[in-house]
Parts: structure tokens; sequence; C-alpha cells
């Protein structure tokens, strides 16, 4: 009821407001732009409603008000009334001076130029002048708009300077002068965009590269760029070395592509491919990666030297065989995996890793974890790199207790019996006895109920812990998280690899394994931490208790919100600890 009397009210104001610049509106030839500039603010300041909604009402009737025929020409109406807009003050100056001005354009787009631009022409450039001297104050933005929609060029501001005489060369310096002094202005109060816009309107050149470097320093990219091809291939040349220094391949190799550069810079295609291929192969996104090599053999030799560096043998494998390349020594991946050292299963004292794809597995899996206290629980599903396109289904589940993991084939185990596999995870993930912990958990959840609407298990869950929350400050993901609390991080080239593929590598199944079974270990890492009375920096006091969700519900009406609830104790006054 409220926003219905809302929006009557805010009506009846724009009414109120329209009737307001009817007045002005039904003779605009009689008005002077003086009276005019008084209306508006009037119109502005007369109501309540929000200042977006004036405008839009202003907007509309400025536009039709130019209809009317105002003396002499709507285009000379503007230019006088942004000479008085300035006496209203800074509230009312730069809206209503780019009102003006966007109504007059919206005119000029509607009809054919009026026939009085010549005379707003020579208005817009004294009124320029004035600008300069400090005469009459506008914000660069609307200075800028008013040469561009009255086309103001070097000739005219030196027409007004000589006083309508013939032009001569000095009228021209005296002009080329005004402009560089205000276009200095800008620099100085940064406004870099704008005066390489206005240089280039008035083709004045600043030959100091000062000026690239001042932009440069100030992350203005775009005007910086805008500059150097206003200045030609040297200036553009300067641009792409000082970007190669800067380690921006990217903008480097686009200016090299648009400006026909590349035999000036031959290496930098392939310094942004390989630039290009590393980050991809940091996130994992091994497959995207050999589409951007676009066969090219150098590349793709580079991506095996990157695969081995990431300790990725298989895909190493996998592209000597596809491209025909020469295999690495075993020796050379030996070496390299020795210099980057990343915490490895065989670290973590487990027992066994137990794949699960029958039914007799899950029941026995099942049994084993309804008797621990703590599990580690993660997910992983096949990468879908097509834009727009739905993600592929969770294809395992790895559950860890401190001694076993089992890596559950959710798809084969949901297509022999899914009773039987909602059954023995709803014993799991609905239990308040077992405290699951994960790592970005409301991910694994959302991907996990879209993957299996039918499945009731995953609709509902007990005693969860995200250790992601516990430790709030960044740390690169669970891999960042394991170095800062286990001494050594994670391996996460395999991460989006290919999980719907069966059998899974040995390589794969260590990973799956290695995610679940860490979260155990940092949990301990918090328990056993001490308690100072002031917390350092990785330091997290023993408020985990706080942090987990009792309950949590994930259906459409839920919207996939946690329930965070306080908990002054545990459950069980032990400390959790796995059962044998």
């Amino acid at each position: 009821m409220e926003s219905v009397e809302r929006v009557g009210s805010e009506e009846k104001e724009a009414h109120q407001m329209w009737t307001l610049c009817l007045h002005a509106s039904s003779d605009l030839s009689r008005v002077s732009p003086a009276v005019f500039v008084y209306l508006l603010k009037e119109c502005y300041a007369h109501g309540t409603c929000k200042a977006t909604m004036k405008f839009q009402v202003l907007q509309q009737q400025v536009h039709k008000m130019l209809h009317n025929d105002p003396y002499p020409g709507p285009a000379t109406f503007v230019v006088q009334c942004l000479y008085v807009i300035p006496l209203l003050g800074p509230p009312y100056t730069e809206g209503f001076s780019h009102l003006v001005v966007s109504a007059l354009r919206r005119l000029q787009i509607g009809q054919s130029i009026p026939i009085d631009l010549s005379e707003a022409k020579n208005l817009a450039a004294q009124l320029f002048i004035n600008v300069v001297a400090g005469l009459i104050i506008h914000e660069d933005r609307i200075i800028v708009k008013l040469l561009e929609n009255f086309d103001v060029r070097l000739e005219d501001i030196a027409r007004v300077i000589c006083g309508g005489s013939e032009l001569s060369g000095g009228s021209l310096d005296t002009a080329r002068a005004c402009i560089e002094q205000y276009i200095c202005g800008l620099i100085k109060s940064k406004s870099y965009m704008t005066a390489v816009n206005l240089s280039e309107r008035f083709s004045i050149c600043q030959s100091s590269q000062c000026f690239l470097d001042l932009m440069l320093e100030g992350n203005q990219f775009k005007a910086a760029e805008k500059w150097a091809a206003f200045m030609g291939k040297p200036m553009l040349s300067i641009l792409v070395q000082k970007y190669i220094d800067m380690k921006m391949l990217k903008n480097a190799y686009e200016i090299i592509k648009n400006n026909n550069l590349q035999q000036e810079f031959p290496h930098v295609y392939h310094m942004y491919k390989e630039s290009t291929l590393k980050k991809l192969a940091e996130k994992g996104c091994w497959d995207i990666a050999e589409t951007r090599t676009n066969k090219d053999i150098q590349l793709v030799q580079y991506l095996v030297y990157l695969a081995m560096e990431a300790g990725y043998s298989e895909k190493v494998d996998e592209l000597c065989e596809r491209y025909s390349l020469q295999s690495p020594m075993k020796k050379d991946l030996e070496t390299i995996s020795v210099q980057t050292h990343y915490l490895h299963l065989n670290e973590l004292t487990l027992e066994d890793v137990i794949w699960v794809d029958e039914i007799d597995g899950l029941l026995n899996a099942t049994s084993h974890i309804e008797e621990c206290k703590v599990v580690g629980i993660d997910c992983e599903w096949k990468p879908n790199y097509e834009k727009g396109s739905k993600p592929n289904k969770v294809s395992i589940m790895q559950i860890a207790s401190e001694k076993m993991v089992f890596i559950i084939d959710l798809i084969k185990l949901f297509k022999d019996d899914a009773k039987i596999l909602d059954h023995c995870l709803k014993c799991i993930l609905h239990s308040p006895n077992i405290l699951k912990l994960g790592y970005n958990f409301q991910c694994d959840i959302k991907q996990l109920a879209h993957s299996y609407e039918e499945l009731e298990c995953f609709k509902h869950y007990e005693m969860l812990l995200d250790l992601q929350n516990v430790f709030k400050e960044p740390c690169g993901g669970l891999s960042g998280l394991a170095k800062k609390t286990l001494g050594a991080g994670l391996n996460k080239t395999r991460r989006n690899s290919n999980w719907e593929q069966r059998p899974l590598t040995q390589n794969q199944l260590e990973y799956a394994a290695l995610d679940a079974a860490v979260l155990i270990h940092i949990f301990h890492h918090v328990l056993g931490q001490s308690q100072p009375t002031s917390v350092k920096e990785g330091q997290v006091k023993n408020e985990w208790k706080s942090y987990i969700v009792s309950h949590m519900d994930n259906t459409k009406k839920a919207k996939n919100t946690y329930t965070y609830k306080k908990r002054k104790e545990f459950r069980r006054k032990d400390t959790p600890s796995q059962s044998k």
C-alpha cells in the first residue's frame, strides 16, 4: 500500500513540475535564457521525489521546449543558457548543463541541423575562451560536449579572438596557445582523457613523452592508447615497449595487432600466448590451453613444459603422443617435481583409498562413516567450457575419515540404485552426530542439488563446517590454506580434468582423495592451536564452533541459504576424534 501511495505521490509531483514547465513551453520565443534557467531550477527544487525522476521529467520537457522556436534559435538559445547556468552554483551547474546540451543533441538527431548553428558556434567558441580565462566556470566534460556538439574548430576560436576580421597566422597562433593553456590545466588536474580528446580535436601534439608516462603512472591506459594512436607509430612503439616492461602483454599484443607493428615486435605474439597458457595451466584449464595453442608446435612444447613443471605426467604423455613430440626424459620430470614440493597422500598416514561403485561397497562405506565424529567431504565434476551451457553432473564424492577415504562414483550408483544411494548419503549428510568438513561448501552443495534433483539427501544437511569461513583471510584457496597450516600446498593441476572417464587415473584418484583427507588435518591444526590473548596474522582463535551450520535446507524455498548458529560447546564433550 505504501509503495502505491509513493508512486502516486511521485506522479503528482511530476505533473506539478510539468505544469511549471508548461508556462515556458507555451511560447518560448518570449522567454529569455535567464528566465528559462530560473524555471528549470524552480521545477527541480519543487517537490520531494527522487533526483533521477526530476531529471527525467525535465529532460522530456526541455526537449519539447526546444521545438517551440526559442529566439533566435534552439542552438543559440542553449549556448546562451550555458552562459547563465553557472550562476546557479555547483549543485545545479553540471546537471543542468548536461540536460540542455543533451536535449539539443536529441533535437539535432530528430531533425535537420538548426539554421542558427553558425551563430551558436561563434557563441560556443567565445564561451570556451571565457572558460579558459576563468571568467565562467564549467566542468571539463561540459566543455568537451560543447566543442563536439557545435563542431568548434581552431579557426572558429581564432575568428572570435580577432573579432570576426580575416584570419591571420597570428590569430591562429593565439587560439592554439589558448587551447594549449587549457590542455595543460587538464593534465595538471589529471583529466587525461579530456586532454587527449581536445588535443586530437585541435591537432595539438605534445612532443614530449612525459605525457604518455603520466597517463601510464595514473593507470589511464585507454587515454594513453588513444594518445599514442593520434601521435603515430613512433609513440605507439614506445607504448608497446612500456607495456612489455610492465608485463602487460595483452595490451601490447592488441596494439601490435591493430596497428600492424608485427615486424617491429615479432617476439611479442609468442610472449603473450605463453603468458595466456601459463595462466590457464595455473587454473588447471588444460583443455582450453591446448585449444589456444592453435596447434602451434612452439606453443604446444611450452604447454608440455608447463605440464612437466606442474608434475602432470599423464598430460605430458598425452600431448607428446598427440603432436608426435619427443617425450622428456624421466629424470627431467623428477628434477622439476623436486623443485616444487606439494603435499602427497602418503604424508597423511592414510590406511586406504577405496573406490566405491557397487552397492555392497557403498553400504560398507556408510557403516564405517556413521561411526565417525568428523569427516571431510569434497566433490568433482567434469568442467564445461561452453558459455551458457548447463554444468555437468557431479561425478564423484569423496568422504574422508582420519584413516580412510571413500571415493563414491555418484553417476554409476545413481544409475544402478538411486534409492539406496539416497538412503546411504542421508545417513551421513542428515546426521547431527557427524561433523562434515568442507571448503567452499556452498558451491558443492549447489552443484549436487542441481545434478541430482530427485534425491532427498542433497536437500537437507546437519552439522556443516566450512573451513573457508574459519580462515577468512585470503590465502589462495584450499591449496593456500594447506600450505599455511600444514607447510605444503596442493597440486591443483588435475582439478579441471575429465572426471567422467572410467577408470580414473591413479593421479586423479590421489588428487580426489587428498582434497578430502587434507580437511581432517587442517581441522586438527585448528584444534591444536593455543589460545593467545591477541591473534596474530594467520592464527585463528578457537572460535570455530561458532561457524558450525547446525541445520541447513537446500530447497528452492530456502534459496540455498546457510543458517548460522553460534554454539557454546560441541555436541560431544570430548575433542572430536576418529573412532577405530
